[in-house]
This record gives structure tokens, C-alpha cells and sequence, in this order.
């Protein structure tokens, strides 16, 4: 089952930034580094007890003019709506109960959704409980005080988000049927392959205003198997600004990639691959999905004996981050190649939950650090005792060694060669997380 997902919604400044940060902790500035779009603060995987769920900061432009304010809030509460399980409507108790609030709250209550309402700013709970009982006045429930800032609030909020958590019913965890969402950016041919997988033109994509879904599931059969495909082509809205639409694109990724077992990134072979296919594909490599890269309009591209070779160099080159990702050369408006595209998704979900016996993979690792000895410091030699495979999807390492502080990056990255180099692993990322076990314990 994926992580929930919580989108906030709230005016400007009432503190949105400031609760995504307090919530997020230092993960923020610890990922700003890492491929994918986490620098750029949309989205932040929380851990609370033993609860995880995926927080979405709808925030985006603050404009001056109050109606731009308006209809810039009832965007991101129509975003919040559509992908979030959980909606945390934020007021600031400074400012009082406004009109703009009234009307998003009319939104979000007629939307069905669990909307948690948390008021902001208040530092002190004797002083301001009296105007927290003002945004009863909403009519969506119990407001909770909180201070971001202060961190004051934030258990007892947490505590309500997650009771409205989807349970996962016996019916949802007998449906292994694969899961694949098509990302990328727009107008790549997202929708196309997956018509042409289907083998009819049929509209995906519903043009009816205001109505935008985030994903699509459409159920293919091919050799009497069924795959569910999830399109994230639904974003038919006009925007008047780029990085505004290119932030919801990248929102109803985050929720797709989340679903989904295997993810087609859909690069367009006209443009090559771009900062923003990085910025994409990253998020399925953070949450550790099988990768598949289709370069899509391939019958476009004038070739010659180098042209694939070269075009795999620039993709490598611009997605270094992901050098396991298999790549595919398709059209969609021919059918070229498409029929492949199901034996490399059956491929990569093998990949993604093969299991290797503990056993094996010491025997790989002692071959391994006799091969290259383990990096040193100050005289003190970095010693593995052990390896060990804990879970799939991704396939998941822990490796008991004698001090984490010498187990360089570039050490786990050539432990990690020589695993991929005995098993494959073709397709899907691989995580390891390493233990200290002192000597005696052995």
C-alpha cells in the first residue's frame, strides 16, 4: 500500500513553509543535494510513531491583489482535492477569520476529503484560545492550535491527520496486479502509448472545466495478463505561470510514482532528455520504483550507425544518479517497439522483488574485500562482518560493519557493483543502510 499523501492549504503567510519544515526536519536540507525535485521543497516523506505519509506543500506564488489570492488558493485547494488523502487547511489566528478562508473551506468541504483545520501562531494557548474558537465559524470541524514556529501542537495534529489515514482493507493487498505509472513532462506522448497500448484511440483525458483528475488507472490485458497503467497526463489547466504548472506536474507525479510498482519515464526523442526529465525521473529513484526510460517519437530521429549509442551517452550522462534504469526507443504514433514494453516490465518487477540468500551475498562481499580492501583512517581499518537482504521493492541491504563513519559513499557504491554484477538487478534501485556492531558482539 503507498504512503497517504497530506497536502496543506492555506493563505500566504500563515505559515505553511514553516510547518513543511518543522515536519520535514532537517531531511530538507540534508536531500537539496540528491537528484529529483526535493530542493525544490514540494514534497517531503514524514515518519511520526510509527505512521508514514507523504507531505505536499501546495504553496507556489504569493500575490498582492486579494482576488489573485482567492483564485490562486482555490487552485491549490482544487490540487489538494484531487491528490491528497488528507487536506490540512492552515488560518493564522493574527489574522482572524477571513473571507477568503470561508470560501476555500466551502470547497474543501464539499469535496469529500478529511480536512484537518489547524489554526497557526499560537505561542501561547491561554492568550489566544479564545480567537481559536472563532474558526468553528467554518463549519469543518475541531480547529487545532498549533505554533509551527515554536513547535507547540504539532503531536495532537498529527495524531488527528493520521485517523484519517486509508486502512488498507484484505481487498487492496490481494491486487498484485503491476502498477505502472507514465511520467514526464508534457506533451511527450504520455497518453499516446498508452492509447496504442490499448489499441483503440479512446480519450483518457476529460476536458470538462474544473474537472482535472491526477492519474488515470486504465486496466490492460496483454497475454492474459493485466497490468494497471497510471497517466499522469490529467493536467489540463491553464496556468499563467511556467513554474506554477510545472509545480502541479510535479505534485501529481509524486502521488503517481507513489502507486506504482514500475515507472515509464517518457522522454521526447525530438528534445533529448532535459533538467526537468532530471528532475522527474528523480522522483521515482528517491522512492526506489523500478525505472524504465522510453524515448518516445524515435521514428522522428534521422540515424545513423552512432545515433543510439550517442543518444544513450546523453541520457547516462544527464541521469547518472540512475545508471540501472533500462532504456527503450519507441514510437507512439507507429506502435514501434511498444509490444516490448511488457517484457521489460515483467522483467524489472522480477528484478525489483528478487530475493538473494544471506549466504550468497557473503560469499560476494568477502570476494569483494579481498578484491578491494575496505578505506581506512587515522590507522583504524573499516571491517564488514556481515550482509543481509531485508526487504524488495527495492531490493533492501543492511550491512553490519565496525564503524559507520568509514564506510565511505564510494565504498557501498562498489559493494553495490558486485551485487548487480552476480544478480542483475536490471532495472530497479537498490538500497543499503549500514549498522555498527561492535567486535564483541561477534
Amino acid at each position: 500500500m503507498s504512503k497517504p499523501a497530506v497536502a496543506i492549504v492555506g493563505r500566504p503567510n500563515v505559515g505553511k513553509s514553516t510547518l513543511f519544515n518543522a515536519l520535514a526536519g532537517e531531511k530538507i536540507s540534508i536531500v537539496k543535494d540528491t537528484p529529483g525535485v526535493t530542493r525544490d521543497r514540494i514534497y517531503a516523506d514524514v515518519t511520526w510513531l510509527d505512521k508514514e505519509f507523504t507531505m505536499i506543500d501546495t504553496g507556489g506564488i504569493e500575490p498582492d491583489s486579494k482576488d489573485v489570492i482567492l483564485s490562486q488558493m482555490r487552485e491549490q485547494a482544487q490540487i489538494a482535492i484531487e491528490t491528497a488523502d488528507v487536506i490540512l487547511f492552515m488560518t493564522d489566528v493574527r489574522q482572524g477569520l477571513v473571507d477568503a478562508d470561508s470560501k476555500v473551506a466551502d470547497m474543501l468541504r464539499r469535496s469529500g476529503k478529511p480536512v484537518v483545520l489547524v489554526v497557526n501562531k499560537v505561542d501561547n494557548f491561554d492568550k489566544y484560545m479564545a480567537d481559536v474558537y472563532e474558526f468553528y465559524n467554518l463549519g469543518i470541524g475541531d480547529p487545532i492550535p498549533i505554533s509551527a514556529a515554536s513547535r507547540l501542537g504539532l503531536g495532537d495534529m498529527l495524531e488527528v491527520i493520521a485517523e484519517h489515514f486509508p486502512q488498507a482493507d484484505a481487498g487492496e493487498e490481494e491486487d498484485d496486479r503491476p502498477r505502472i505509472a507514465i511520467v514526464g513532462k508534457p506533451n511527450v506522448g504520455k497518453s499516446s502509448i498508452i492509447n496504442r497500448l490499448l489499441g483503440e484511440n479512446r480519450v483518457i483525458v476529460s476536458d470538462v472545466a474544473g474537472t482535472t483528475r491526477d492519474a488515470i488507472d486504465t486496466e490492460i490485458v496483454h497475454n492474459g495478463k493485466e497490468y494497471i497503467f497510471i497517466d499522469t497526463a490529467g493536467l489540463r489547466r491553464k496556468s499563467r505561470i511556467k513554474e506554477e504548472l510545472e509545480r502541479y506536474s510535479i505534485i501529481r507525479t509524486v502521488t503517481a510514482v507513489e502507486r506504482s510498482d514500475v515507472v515509464l519515464m517518457v522522454i521526447d526523442a525530438t528534445e533529448g532528455v532535459t533538467e526537468q526529465d532530471a528532475k522527474i525521473a528523480g522522483i521515482a529513484h528517491e522512492r526506489g520504483k523500478g525505472v524504465i526510460i522510453v524515448v518516445n517519437k524515435w521514428d522522428a530521429i534521422e540515424k545513423n550507425d552512432r545515433t543510439m549509442r550517442e543518444y544513450e551517452g546523453n541520457i547516462r550522462q544527464v541521469l547518472s544518479y540512475m545508471p540501472y534504469a533500462e532504456i527503450m526507443y519507441v514510437s507512439a504514433r507507429t506502435g514501434q517497439r511498444l509490444n516490448k514494453l511488457y517484457d521489460m516490465i515483467d522483467m524489472v518487477i522480477e528484478n525489483q522483488t528478487l530475493r538473494v540468500a544471506t549466504g550468497v551475498l557473503n560469499e560476494i562481499m568477502t570476494e569483494a574485500v579481498a578484491l578491494q580492501q575496505p578505506p581506512s583512517d587515522k590507522g583504524k581499518r573499516l571491517k564488514l562482518y556481515y550482509i543481509t537482504q531485508v526487504s524488495v521493492k527495492p531490493p533492501t541491504f543492511v550491512i553490519f560493519v565496525n564503524d559507520k563513519e568509514l564506510m565511505h559513499f564510494s565504498y557501498t557504491r562498489y559493494l553495490e557493483n558486485k551485487i548487480r554484477e552476480a544478480f542483475g538487478f536490471r532495472g530497479t534501485s537498490l538500497k543499503f543502510f549500514i549498522r555498527e556492531r561492535k567486535e564483541k558482539e561477534q
